[in-house]
């Protein structure tokens, strides 16, 4: 029995050393990238100046052409990122705060994601290599439910999100495998889709009536004089529960709502977000609108 439990006792003990081992490993491997993903660029990155940063979902990353913006003199990254939700703009804009950024305006597309205060897993998860290395990062995941788990057990985060720092994305890291994030200043134009049916159904979201993490935006650009430009963009005409952006608009006054700027099918690569075409139409109104520069 005695040599059953020393065994048991050893077996712990290098499955913890060997957890710990993995975990020094990926995590060193993901603190020296800078080049797979917008998250870990502004990790890696410091007091970089922007006279526009650009932050939402796919519906940012997709609809705020960046070169039409430096084409009139304004230094300008696409920080936009598919599938987050405002946990994970929060979090950024609080990286490259931390990160000595200075932002003169911050255009945050906020339509959708006012609807939940949650935090996307699969563009979250992207942050959890840096929590232990970034007082941002420890400090926003330390309200989720999973934190402990997250913080202090080794090597758990990247067991947990496997499919997004797993071993797969550690190799392409540490291979430099490029990626296409950040070509373009961070946009990613979209083409036309054959055949795509022009509609979408939006009744059943409700914006929240206090969104914490777009709260923690504006004071953010208040305490660091960023002129904060909150917009909801483009979406098809034949879209059902349209008038979501009425709530929002009625909830939050001060965002400015695009939603009907373009609005015709051939603008459109799916109901929800514009192709290219559509994108530089709609960048055009807002860099006339809120820069005074005619395009």
């Amino acid at each position: 029995m005695k040599k059953f439990l020393l065994f048991v006792l050893k077996t712990i003990i290098i499955t913890i050393v060997l957890l710990m081992v993995l975990d020094l490993a990926y995590t060193k491997i993901y603190l020296q990238s800078s080049s797979r993903g917008k998250i870990d660029q502004v990790y890696s990155s410091s007091a970089q100046k922007y006279d526009v940063v650009i932050l939402g979902s796919s519906r940012a990353n997709n609809h705020f052409v960046s070169q039409l913006f430096e084409d009139k003199g304004l230094k300008t990254f696409n920080y936009g990122m598919s599938g987050s939700h405002l946990f994970e703009a929060d979090l950024l804009l609080k990286l490259m705060l931390e990160r000595k950024y200075e932002i003169k305006n911050l255009i945050i597309e906020v339509d959708l994601s006012l609807s939940n205060d949650k935090r996307a897993d699969g563009v979250a998860s992207k942050f959890l290599p840096y929590l232990h290395n970034s007082e941002v990062v420890r400090e926003q995941f330390e309200q989720e439910a999973d934190y402990n788990y997250l913080y202090y057990i080794p090597f758990y985060r990247y067991i947990k999100f496997d499919s997004q720092i797993g071993f797969r994305e550690g190799f392409k890291t540490l291979t430099k495998e490029p990626t296409s994030l950040l070509n373009n200043q961070g946009y990613y134009p979209l083409g036309n889709k054959k055949k795509m049916k022009m509609r979408n159904d939006i009744t059943n979201l409700k914006p929240l009536p206090h969104n914490k993490y777009y709260e923690n935006v504006k004071l953010l650009c208040k305490k660091h004089n960023i002129r904060l430009l909150p917009i909801m963009t483009p979406m098809c005409e034949n879209t059902k529960g349209i008038n979501y952006f009425e709530k929002v608009k009625k909830a939050y006054p001060e965002v400015y709502n695009y939603e009907n700027a373009v609005i015709e099918d051939k603008y459109f690569s799916s109901c929800g977000h514009m192709n290219d075409m559509g994108a530089r139409k709609f960048t055009a109104v807002i860099i006339n609108d809120f820069f005074k520069i005619k395009i």
